[in-house]
């Protein structure tokens, strides 16, 4: 019984396919499923039922991937006990990231991130929450960037910044002469939204509880800011609610088309999530370091 053959089989399970997995592990299919094999000939039992589509654990297989997943844990902790006592920062780093923070906040790290840390591989992937919660669990991804609140209990978050709310007015709108708006003069009627699947799209539905129930006369929906915004500029008397993060990005001819939100929880938490028995403590804590001193 090896690392790889316990990695392989994980990576099976995880993707639900050989091909798949051999393609995340950089092998060839053939040599994957052969190590598999092997470690089901070593052990004497059948651990992957591939009459099934997608390829999933038999009993003594589920049985035997929990144990392979704390074998790997504890694997992965010599590496990290030997890199602490040498203060060195180094090995892959495999980051989550939900669109609505990603576009916005790469840039502002990771130039000097790297250049810090030239022996860390980013490995980035761009999910929603619910496709990242399930990658964490199953190991696929070492931490993610996402809204606060969002995740269960064996997720750990913690907190980096408060992003706050804005409003994002058509150029015509009644309300673009006023610099402050407040939430309940926001109608939901006239509101572009997130497409499902962004938790932004629930986090604004949330803050315009009392009217959300409210049928909108014009309906659009997409998985971009960038394109509601747009479509605010060009559609009379509409509006859309953007992160702070966002905000940066609007040249001085929108400008005026930004208002403040005049309501205290009119914001997001930024959180770096991982799960409770997480490793790779050092690259992490490297990680939160540099998003954090762009804040600064």
């Amino acid at each position: 019984m090896t690392i790889i053959q316990l990695e392989y089989l994980l990576a099976v399970a995880n993707y639900g396919s050989f091909s798949l997995a051999a393609e995340k592990c950089f092998v060839t299919q053939p040599s994957l499923s052969m190590q598999v094999k092997n470690l089901e000939e070593e052990l004497g039992v059948i651990l992957l039922d591939r009459s099934r589509k997608p390829v999933l654990p038999t009993d003594a297989g589920s049985a035997v991937i929990a144990q392979a997943k704390e074998t790997l844990k504890s694997f992965a902790q010599i590496k990290e006990v030997v890199s602490d006592m040498r203060n060195e920062i180094s090995g892959v780093l495999r980051l989550g990231v939900i669109p609505t923070i990603g576009p916005y906040l790469w840039h502002r790290f990771i130039p000097d991130f790297v250049k810090k840390y030239p022996k860390v591989e980013l490995q980035i992937r761009e999910l929603h929450t619910a496709e990242i919660i399930p990658a964490l669990e199953r190991d696929m991804l070492d931490a993610a960037l996402l809204a606060g609140g969002t995740t269960p209990e064996n997720i750990h978050e913690e907190e980096l910044f408060n992003d706050r709310f804005f409003v994002y007015l058509s150029p015509d709108h009644p309300l673009c002469s006023r610099h402050n708006i407040r939430i309940e003069e926001v109608d939901v009627k006239r509101l572009l939204l997130l497409s499902e699947g962004n938790c932004l799209r629930d986090q604004v539905l949330e803050l315009c509880q009392a009217q959300k129930n409210c049928s909108r006369q014009y309906s659009f929906e997409s998985g971009s800011l960038e394109t509601l915004m747009r479509i605010v500029d060009h559609t009379p008397n509409m509006l859309t609610i953007i992160p702070e993060l966002v905000t940066e990005y609007i040249d001085d001819t929108h400008r005026a088309q930004l208002k403040t939100l005049a309501k205290g929880a009119a914001s997001r938490k930024i959180a770096l999530a991982v799960r409770r028995t997480y490793v790779k403590r050092s690259l992490i804590a490297a990680l939160k370091e540099a998003i954090l001193n762009t804040r600064a």
